[in-house]
């Protein structure tokens, strides 16, 4: 069971796994307590897609060989630009210091909240990335002045309330790719202001549930919708202003829907008050948001408990006030990789950029490195791990319903563990940027595991003697956190052979850079 206290105002605890479901989501069947057949999901082969990948990544100075800086330091990984495929070669040990580039989570509500405030917004250590990129060219099409410093500093002049369509006349259509933290927030902010727009993204987009958060736009007056027989987008919106209200949402699927009405209130005249009528998933991140929105001069008042059904209310005076500037966390998610990866191989790793002062929830993920038998030395703004080699990994039976992000580099980490892993409380990988408790499953299962699927949680058996399968293809299903995550599995001394590695960019566009700088 995962129990984490940290000193950023809030505390992780573990829950009884539940199931989750979503009225407009079909979940495969689920044969229990056998190791399930495996569902072959087609990764994108867009190569329109994969061009104008590579022409950003080029213009931001990005290779298309992925090296380190160094030939004398670390690793270089070659890509295989016919087949889109990067081979990691066998990781001995991973040793060194790695600093964090900016939180997702972060980047794109700083950026929203700054869009929001009054008076112009320094944003710092911003994310260089896919879903920061909509975020951006999203303000742009909306003609919200940005200011572009370098790749990761921008300036953002707020509009002192509501965004209101540029051109009152014709409908703003807005694209947003598969970045989540644009669409939920976008869709939410804009009903508060007036004008007309269609907010779409890819096909994958096109299957991620947003029923939650419409329903709760709509309680609140506004004129939203989705798409009726899926609840997924695209959304349409007629702005017309919200006076406050009341509201009623599920928190089951995800935690975005609230913070997104969270961030989005502020920009009413009124009150608001939102309350979770089920169970709060993902409470963490809810925090970070309420944790920013006070920067920005905007207080949430909590009524109830957030491990139960609680309620949010903002006050119809509050009014966002830039901070003049921000700097934005390192990425707790991303950190996960290099924390496993010195826990597998009994190197010693130190993440900077975010530690014990974290407003992120990922952080957790260390404390279970700590569980499953590694030793983590905490700083307020850095984490360091390593494993004697004395000590073996063991299996864990961890509630990842917290930090379902990072749960995934458990899945890997369990390969290397003496004993089954057991990952719960993650319905949520079933609605993310694939259909991700299959494609773990199907990843896992190639390496040599054996893994039973059930509704919200998977126990993962490891491979006989932990010894994964060398030269295994990696499917990563147009997800960024599946290419990272099996990138680990090189750290058991096999070739692995990473599928559309590119697919890095939503997050990460250095990633292998950074992983072969610090391999041996």
């Amino acid at each position: 069971m995962l129990a984490v206290s940290s000193t950023n105002g809030f505390t992780i605890l573990s829950t009884t796994s539940t199931t989750q479901r979503h009225p407009s989501t079909s979940i495969p069947s689920i044969q229990n307590n056998r190791a399930p057949s495996i569902i072959t999901l087609n990764a994108s082969r867009n190569k329109d897609k994969i061009a104008s990948r590579t022409k950003w990544a080029e213009g931001r100075g990005y290779s298309t060989t992925i090296t380190t800086p160094s030939k004398e330091v670390g690793k270089t990984y070659n890509l295989d630009k016919e087949k889109n495929q990067l081979t990691v070669t066998p990781i001995k040990s991973l040793d060194g210091t790695v600093t964090l580039p900016g939180s997702k989570s972060l980047s794109n509500r700083c950026l929203l909240l700054a869009a929001l405030s009054d008076g112009t917004t320094n944003v710092e250590n911003l994310l260089e990335s896919d879903d920061i990129r909509y975020m951006l060219e999203a303000l742009d099409t909306l003609q919200v002045p940005v200011t572009r410093h370098d790749a990761t500093s921008v300036s953002v002049t707020g509009q002192n309330g509501p965004i209101n369509s540029p051109t009152p006349d014709t409908t703003v259509e807005l694209f947003l790719g598969n970045a989540g933290t644009a669409m939920r927030p976008l869709a939410a902010a804009l009903c508060m202001g007036n004008g007309n727009f269609v907010l779409d993204g890819v096909p994958r987009m096109r299957e991620r549930p947003i029923a939650d958060l419409i329903d709760g736009l709509v309680q609140l007056g506004a004129d939203v919708s989705c798409v009726s027989e899926t609840g997924c987008p695209p959304v349409t919106i007629n702005a017309n202003g919200l006076n406050g209200g009341t509201c009623e949402i599920s928190g089951k699927m995800s935690s975005q829907f609230l913070s997104s009405l969270l961030m989005a209130s502020p920009a009413v005249d009124g009150d608001v008050t939102i309350t979770i009528k089920d169970e709060l998933i993902s409470a963490p991140y809810v925090s970070l948001t309420i944790g920013l929105m006070k920067k920005f001069g905007v207080n949430v008042d909590i009524q109830g408990d957030m491990e139960g059904t609680p309620s949010f209310v903002i006050k119809g005076s509050e009014r966002y006030v830039s901070p003049n500037s921000i700097l934005v966390e390192g990425d707790a998610s991303s950190a996960s990789y290099f924390l496993a990866g010195a826990a597998i191989t009994g190197g010693t790793v130190t993440v900077r950029g975010c530690g014990s002062d974290s407003v992120q929830g990922d952080v957790a993920f260390a404390n279970v490195m700590e569980q499953m038998g590694a030793t983590v030395t905490w700083a307020p703004e850095s984490i360091t791990i390593t494993r004697d080699p004395s000590v073996k990994l063991k299996g864990v039976d961890v509630d990842c319903g917290k930090i379902p992000d990072a749960a995934m580099t458990l899945a890997v980490a369990a390969l290397f563990a003496e004993g089954p892993t057991t990952i719960r409380n993650v319905y949520s990988w079933r609605l993310k940027e694939t259909e991700r408790m299959k494609a773990i499953v199907a990843e896992c299962t190639k390496l040599g595991a054996t893994v039973e699927e059930f509704e919200d949680y998977c126990i993962i058996h490891p491979p006989e003697g932990n010894i994964v399968k060398d030269n295994v293809v990696i499917e990563t299903y147009d997800d960024h956190r599946m290419a990272m995550t099996f990138s680990l599995a090189a750290c058991g001394g096999v070739n692995v052979i990473i599928d559309d590695p590119g697919c890095t960019a939503k997050t990460f566009p250095t990633y292998f850079e950074m992983l072969g700088s610090i391999a041996s």
